[in-house]
């Protein structure tokens, strides 16, 4: 196990996104420094122009946040996008690591990896086991080949790889484009703009019914570093809070916090996706973390912070790009 200190040197991949912002907030609560490079500087999908970048900079660590993402709509419409964008990523990171002998690497994939019809609470030990669901299967297909990535690379030449596997993520920063959005972001958009024009109703697509867990990235980013600290297995594990509710509950809570005179209606001929996902995250609980921000306040706080974005002109309308 390992400490952070002053000495170490963390590279975090996609350091503007949602979850790569997210990890710096909270490794400015530490001594380390933190380094990052955008995407005019670096293109994270250029095998050798990662390999000199690291190089270059020497991190010891490295959390590699950065990634090509979107909801069902954006996975549906640019599959090779998200297929090609996310392996590249994953292979130009890790050999730089491997090839600059950096001291430890945290892969964060995706609770998509999983099956689509495997047993709930989902175990870590679920992977692989059935078909997946195939509105994401490009990007699932994707971060399943960096989780085997980080196993290949311990197996042959010794790394310390780990990879960790969230639930649904939300918070500042998130993308609230509502072509390319996830479910949760574009919500909190839909309700905002109902109300700002005065709607009696605000279209869900779905019949509702399906369950699914949300996770405030902060705590996601604390986790990494309790990660990075805590954990040396390669096997991936689990991150969330083990706790879901349906859509239709999730569009009601929204409705409250932003917008409670309006009337929801479900759009039953848009897909639903899978019907119930949510993390066994028992795991991560035995080693001494577990998530501390509950969903309707996590929910405030980014509906304020997309509020005063929105007011602003300056909010995330999100492009699926690497970030």
């Amino acid at each position: 196990m390992s400490h952070i200190s002053a000495a170490d040197r963390i590279w975090v991949t996609g350091h503007r996104g949602l979850l790569g912002s997210a990890v710096v907030r909270r490794l400015k609560q530490t001594n380390a420094s933190i380094l990052t490079c955008d995407r005019q500087t670096l293109d994270v999908r250029d095998v050798a122009s990662v390999a000199r970048w690291v190089g270059e900079h020497r991190p010891t660590q490295i959390i590699h946040c950065a990634g090509t993402v979107g909801g069902i709509w954006a996975n549906s419409q640019r599959p090779v996008d998200f297929f090609n964008d996310n392996c590249l990523m994953h292979i130009s990171v890790l050999s730089a690591a491997h090839r600059h002998q950096v001291q430890k690497l945290l892969y964060v994939g995706s609770s998509c990896i999983y099956p689509r019809e495997c047993p709930q609470p989902i175990r870590e030990e679920y992977l692989l086991t059935d078909s997946l669901e195939p509105t994401n299967a490009a990007y699932a297909l994707a971060k399943i080949s960096g989780v085997m990535s980080c196993q290949f690379y311990r197996e042959q030449h010794g790394c310390n790889f780990i990879s960790a596997m969230p639930t649904n993520l939300y918070g500042p920063n998130d993308n609230f484009d509502l072509k390319t959005s996830h479910v949760l972001p574009a919500l909190i958009r839909r309700f905002h703009e109902a109300k700002l024009q005065g709607d009696s109703e605000v279209v869900v697509w779905g019949s509702g019914r399906p369950r699914r867990e949300f996770m405030h990235v902060d705590d996601l980013a604390d986790a990494c570093l309790f990660l990075l600290q805590n954990y040396d297995d390669g096997r991936p594990i689990n991150v969330g809070t083990g706790i879901d509710l349906t859509i239709a509950e999730l569009a009601d809570l929204v409705r409250y916090i932003v917008y409670p005179e309006v009337h929801v209606r479900f759009d039953s001929t848009k897909p639903d996706g899978t019907l119930r996902k949510v993390l066994d995250v028992s795991r991560i609980h035995e080693l001494g973390w577990s998530h501390t921000i509950e969903l309707q306040r996590g929910l405030r706080q980014t509906y304020d912070w997309f509020a005063a974005h929105y007011q602003a002109g300056d909010i995330r309308l999100g492009t699926v790009t690497p970030s």
